[in-house]
C-alpha cells in the first residue's frame, strides 16, 4: 500500500502503529452479509443441507475473497476517519 496518496497527498495511517485496527470492524461488516447472502443462495440450491453445512460452505467460499474485503475495509476506514477527524483540522 502506498504511504501517501499520489493524488491528494493524504498520509495513510497517519504514521501511527495500529492505525488500521479499526478497519477490522468494517471488514466484519462487509464479510458477514456476504456470508449470509451466500448461505441463502446455497440454501436455494441445496435445501436438504443443514444450516451448519451451508454456513461452513459459504465461509469456505469467502476465504479467497478475504484480500478484497480487507482492501475495501481499509478504504472505508480511511473515509470514516477523515469524516470524523479530517487531517489538518488540528
Amino acid at each position: 500500500m502506498n504511504e501517501v496518496c499520489p493524488e491528494c497527498g493524504l498520509v495513510f495511517g497517519r504514521g501511527q502503529h495500529g492505525y488500521f485496527t479499526g478497519a477490522m470492524y468494517f471488514s466484519y461488516a462487509l464479510a458477514i452479509p456476504l456470508i449470509g447472502l451466500l448461505t441463502l443462495i446455497e440454501w436455494l440450491f441445496f435445501p436438504g443441507w443443514t444450516l451448519f453445512q451451508l454456513v461452513l460452505s459459504a465461509t469456505a467460499i469467502c476465504v479467497p475473497l478475504i484480500p478484497w474485503v480487507w482492501q475495501y475495509s481499509r478504504v472505508l476506514w480511511i473515509h470514516f476517519d477523515q469524516y470524523i477527524d479530517p487531517e489538518g483540522s488540528s
